[in-house]
């Protein structure tokens, strides 16, 4: 709890509307009953309402606090579905099928986070990330000034040697497979530039590979070069102060004594608090490695790059994560133009 704790402090100062699509989830309802009870904003829930105070009801939660909506009556259905259709007409999406979409929670939601009655959109708890990026990616999209939409999980271990007092960012855990240099490369900056809003340190970013500075030769380990070059280049063009370092292998980017060994002069090495992995499946396996067996505190994944704030988060998540997620979320939204500039200016259809 000590950096979710952080986390909480200052989206009490600045409350948002977070919708939650998977309204009638046990978990979620908890989330959202700590999120109001924490003075965090107004939590959304979508969703048939009998069926939600029927589940509130069993679990002894009160609903005081949370605004419940089904799509199905919502006033809102009609002019969603319709800046659907714009959104979608180059798809040869016709207006029966863009109301049938709308009335899905999660393309429910992702257009109340696009028109502005909401603030961010936490879903996944029991559905595969598909299901919860293609809304957002068809009705959301990338920000204007951002190229690449990837995620990052912010893990809290009990170790406070690591990373930052015990937190890193990893990146990109959920969205990109295969990242070419500038993806790769724009994933490091967004996952420093999160970092650096919620800790309010210099991210210390370490580009990971299976090799340390040319200790083994692979086309691979190229582009984590390359990729470290760039990252570092846009994040002065940016004006954001950061340190990024790669290849390293995760030992020489975390363990102070064996970067020593390894490196003679690293700014990052054996302090990393930011690690970007080199594609989808070393980030997504060594992610759920440290939550289970380390029993860390996983929250993700948070989607960057988007035009507004959301998070897809994991099916095993359980009530303490999904409030965790849905805290970074609001954070997110109260310096979101900051983050990635000119995001939200544009309502979708226009």
């Amino acid at each position: 709890m000590r950096f979710i704790g952080t986390v909480i402090e200052k989206l009490q100062r600045h409350p948002k509307r977070i919708v939650f699509p998977e309204g009638d989830e046990p978990r979620v309802l908890q989330a959202a009953r700590q999120f109001h009870s924490l003075r965090l904003g107004a939590p959304i829930l979508l969703g048939d309402r009998a069926k939600i105070k029927n589940i509130a009801a069993d679990l002894n939660l009160s609903l005081e606090g949370i605004r419940i909506i089904n799509p199905a009556e919502s006033e809102d259905l009609e002019n969603f579905a319709h800046r659907f259709e714009l959104l979608r007409r180059s798809k040869g999406i016709k207006a029966r099928e863009a109301r049938e979409m709308i009335l899905q929670p999660n393309f429910y939601g992702a257009m109340m986070v696009a028109m502005h009655q909401a603030d961010g959109f936490v879903s996944g708890t029991h559905q595969a990330s598909g299901s919860v990026l293609r809304p957002l990616f068809q009705i959301i999209k990338v920000a204007p000034q951002a190229t690449t939409a990837s995620s990052c999980q912010v893990m809290e271990v009990e170790d406070t040697r690591f990373g930052e007092n015990g937190v890193l960012f990893m990146g990109d855990c959920g969205v990109i497979p295969e990242p070419t240099v500038e993806q790769l490369a724009d994933i490091a900056v967004s996952t420093a530039q999160l970092s650096r809003h919620l800790l309010g340190v210099r991210p210390r970013v370490a580009l990971l590979s299976f090799s340390t500075k040319g200790s083994a030769t692979h086309p691979s380990i190229g582009r984590v070069q390359a990729a470290t070059a760039l990252a570092q280049q846009r994040a002065q063009q940016k004006n954001f102060e950061a340190d990024f370092d790669g290849e390293l292998q995760v030992d020489s980017a975390i363990v102070p004594e064996i970067a020593a060994r390894k490196l003679s002069d690293s700014k990052v090495a054996g302090r990393a608090n930011v690690l970007i992995f080199p594609d989808l499946n070393s980030g997504n396996i060594a992610s759920k490695l440290v939550r289970h067996v380390s029993r860390a505190n996983a929250y993700g994944q948070i989607l960057l790059g988007l035009d507004r704030p959301a998070a897809d988060v994991s099916r095993g998540s359980n009530a303490h994560d999904i409030l965790g997620v849905a805290a970074i979320v609001g954070v997110q939204a109260t310096a979101y133009n900051l983050l990635f500039p000119g995001a939200g200016e544009k309502l979708p259809g226009e």
